[in-house]
């Protein structure tokens, strides 16, 4: 992998309808797309999944673009590499900033595939010739969390995860439950909940649901131990998870029994994929979270998602979920529930060129010697 140039480019697409958590509503979704092009002209593209505010994790949209520009692609300068998993360990010797490391690592792993003309999810030990596809609904009202129920089931989604909080939760749960009794939920609580909470938790595992996520603080590992023993709906960790050996110290320490992969939390595919592969070897199911993606990123996840151990649908949308137009093309389609696995090299998506430069705040290039 001789890399010629590296582009970024700053976008921002308003969503169809906002998304809501207890800690706030996304009404504009602000990303950084990375471009790593070799000297024959072939391009591998990234996405950087940080949001415009700290509210999900500690890095930004600036931020990222500051660990990008001035620490992680000179220091990509200074150190070629000839395989995608050799940035990861280059990239180790700077703390945290994840979501950075990761727009950068998953394009180069898209170029690292198109360089050997296979798929990417091939390259990562894909196995599944299509994903089942599962969609999030985050609204503050029961009537409209409903009515997006019903519209998802109709376009053939497989599992529906909602929000949760302490002001909407048991009732909220109920009433769903009410009208669908059989349906695959699952609740995320975005650590909205403390130990106090326990018994508000126990009451919700009636509901039969698939996991409740992250219900504790975000940083915590051995307090959601101690929540486990005490209720019956497993546990899935998300926001905890930012390493390998946060995954394992999790697991050994019976703090969950499902993790959620998400490659911009954890830095990139090369820490998703051992993840992946401990929890497959520990009989641990792991599913692909969403971070309100452009299709860039989208398309890494559908790659990662072929894997055998994913066997819990992801949240991985069609494009249509979130975007009027999308940044890619063909866009994401569900069809009857799946998403098909692209046999094309890379991500098996194009740049949707005149989308990007319509919704373009600002691009940066870098040339390499």
């Amino acid at each position: 992998m001789k890399i010629a140039s590296i582009e970024l480019f700053v976008i921002q697409m308003p969503l169809k309808s906002p998304f809501l958590t207890h800690l706030g509503a996304v009404n504009n979704r602000e990303g950084i797309i990375v471009k790593v092009t070799d000297s024959d002209g072939l391009s591998g593209y990234g996405e950087g999944v940080a949001f415009s505010t700290p509210w999900y994790t500690e890095e930004t949209v600036a931020t990222s673009l500051h660990m990008l520009t001035d620490i992680l692609i000179p220091l990509l300068q200074k150190h070629p590499i000839d395989h995608p998993e050799e940035a990861s360990h280059l990239f180790s010797s700077i703390r945290r900033n994840n979501m950075a490391k990761a727009a950068l690592e998953t394009a180069l792993w898209d170029l690292y595939a198109k360089v050997n003309t296979k798929p990417l999810s091939k390259i990562l030990g894909g196995t599944r010739p299509v994903i089942a596809s599962g969609v999030v609904v985050a609204t503050d009202s029961t009537a409209n969390a409903l009515r997006q129920i019903e519209q998802y089931l109709i376009e053939g989604y497989q599992r529906i995860k909602v929000k949760i909080n302490p002001n909407q939760d048991y009732s909220f749960l109920a009433e769903i439950r009410s009208h669908y009794p059989e349906l695959p939920i699952m609740a995320d609580a975005n650590s909205a909940y403390s130990l106090k909470d326990i018994d508000r938790l126990k009451a919700l595992d009636e509901f039969n649901l698939i996991m409740i996520e992250q219900p504790l603080a975000h940083d915590d590992i051995i307090e959601h131990a101690l929540l486990q023993k005490e209720i019956r709906t497993p546990i899935c960790l998300d926001e905890s998870i930012v390493t390998f050996d946060d995954a394992r110290k999790a697991l050994e320490f019976g703090s969950c029994k499902v993790i959620n992969i998400k490659v911009g939390r954890i830095g990139g595919l090369y820490e998703a994929i051992r993840i992946h592969d401990y929890c497959f070897e520990k009989g641990i199911p792991v599913w692909c979270g969403g971070m309100i993606e452009f299709g860039i990123s989208r398309a890494h996840n559908i790659a990662l998602a072929s894997l055998p151990g994913f066997s819990i649908p992801g949240d991985i949308s069609a494009s249509s979920r979130f975007w009027e137009e999308d940044i890619i093309s063909p866009e994401v389609a569900v069809d009857n529930g799946y998403i098909h696995v692209p046999l094309n090299s890379g991500i098996g998506y194009e740049l949707n060129e005149k989308r990007l430069q319509e919704v373009l705040l600002t691009k940066r290039s870098f040339t390499f010697s």
